[in-house]
């Protein structure tokens, strides 16, 4: 985590205002509301666009299956120092079928032994878009040996998100939720 404390803190239930109510009220259905949509509360206008492209990247419209998604989501997290975004994603990653194994050999990268080549394409993808926002043409030919030109295009799409959600986590200083404990690699550095 970069920050022990919320530079912008989360609203509690009695801070609400209607458009902030409206717009958490679908998860507060389903139970109970992260501390990052919380916080974005704070901005009802922007966090409404941030929720639409964001359930695009998460939804079955983005052609990349759940588990390489998560890959991608999880490297993009990780070089971040995303502590929040790593802490929530692990879970949907193991859901989508990435084992305990591989959740832990991302941190490793690209080259770390046992990862097929579709699997090295993205993560060295996901590298490559944080190191210099461009995928170089032997990574584009990589992922173009295991996926559609719409499967790359949504490989860029979820690097960018992620790597705009870390920013947004780390500089707002959004805290763990409840019941969740923080990877030691990414403790403050």
């Amino acid at each position: 985590m970069r920050l022990a404390k919320p530079r912008i803190a989360p609203l509690a239930d009695g801070e609400l205002d209607a458009d902030q109510k409206e717009l958490l009220a679908p998860m507060a259905d389903r139970g109970r509301v992260l501390n990052i949509f919380r916080t974005l509360a704070r901005a009802p206008k922007a966090m409404k666009g941030f929720m639409g492209w964001g359930n695009y990247v998460m939804s079955r419209r983005n052609d990349l299956p759940a588990r390489e998604r998560e890959i991608v989501i999880l490297r993009t997290g990780y070089l971040c120092r995303s502590g929040y975004e790593w802490t929530q994603h692990v879970p949907i990653g193991k859901q989508a079928g990435l084992t305990d194994e591989e959740v832990a050999r991302l941190k490793a990268g690209p080259d770390a032994p046992g990862w097929s080549a579709a699997d090295a394409a993205l993560i060295r993808a996901a590298d490559e878009l944080h190191q210099d926002q461009f995928v170089t043409e032997p990574t584009w030919r990589a992922l173009g040996e295991h996926f559609s030109d719409k499967q790359r295009m949504d490989v860029v799409f979820t690097a960018g998100q992620y790597t705009q959600v870390s920013m947004m986590l780390n500089t707002f200083g959004v805290q763990l939720d409840e019941g969740q404990t923080l990877d030691p690699d990414l403790k403050a550095f």
